[in-house]
Formats: C-alpha cells, sequence, structure tokens
C-alpha cells in the first residue's frame, strides 16, 4: 500500500493491481480486453450485478470478470473488510462496506480502462 501521512490518500495500489490484470490479457482478442468497459459501466447496477457476470459469462470473458473480482476483494482485505462472494451475503453486505466496495471498483476500473487502451495495437 502507499499512505501519505501528509494527505491521509491510501492508493491501495490500484493502479498495479489494474496494469497486472490487463496485462496478462493483452495478448487475447478485443472482445476479451475490452470486457473492462463493460465492467465499467456494470459498477452503477451495484456489487450484486458485477458479481453476476462472472456466472453469466463463459471462457475467459467470465475469467476476467472473476479476476477482477477477486483483485477487489484482495484490496478490501487489506482494509480489513470482507468481501462477500455469493448473492445471499452481497444483498446482506454493510452499507458503509458496499459505499467503500464500489468506490474502489470505480477506481480499479478506470485504471484498467487507461491499461487497456495503453496496450492497444
Amino acid at each position: 500500500m502507499t499512505n501519505s501521512s501528509a494527505t491521509g490518500w491510501e492508493s491501495y495500489s490500484l493502479d498495479r493491481y489494474a496494469h497486472n490484470l490487463v496485462f496478462q490479457r493483452k495478448d487475447l482478442d478485443n472482445e476479451v480486453r475490452n470486457q473492462v468497459h463493460k465492467m465499467r459501466s456494470t459498477v452503477a447496477f451495484g456489487l450484486e450485478r458485477f458479481w453476476g457476470e462472472q456466472h453469466r459469462l463463459d471462457g475467459e470473458k467470465a475469467a476476467y470478470w472473476k479476476a477482477m473480482w477477486h483483485t477487489l476483494a484482495t484490496i478490501l482485505q487489506d482494509t480489513g473488510i470482507a468481501l462477500p462472494n455469493d448473492a445471499t451475503n452481497l444483498w446482506e453486505f454493510d452499507i458503509k462496506h458496499r459505499k467503500i466496495a464500489i468506490a474502489i471498483l470505480t477506481q480499479l476500473c478506470d485504471c484498467a480502462i487507461w491499461w487497456t487502451q495503453r496496450y492497444k495495437s
């Protein structure tokens, strides 16, 4: 984690996590790589919808969504928040933790979009 004690800002290495997610998939077809744009727009519909996409999709697309979800869980774990990994517990997820998770997921997706654009041929 990168912490600036002067500002109280915590970056949680979102850019590094996003880079790693995108870099691992940079040689896949555009349809898979461009899932990050769909991920970013899905955040607005809530964590339940975002989580569900990994189960709705197939193959590399599903794997990408699942990897993004697990990355979010790892980041949140570093903050002391346990991200539920099932529909029932997601609906009951504490509202304060939900807001934090959505804010972090939004930024993580934004970073992934930037890296996706960077690696386009």
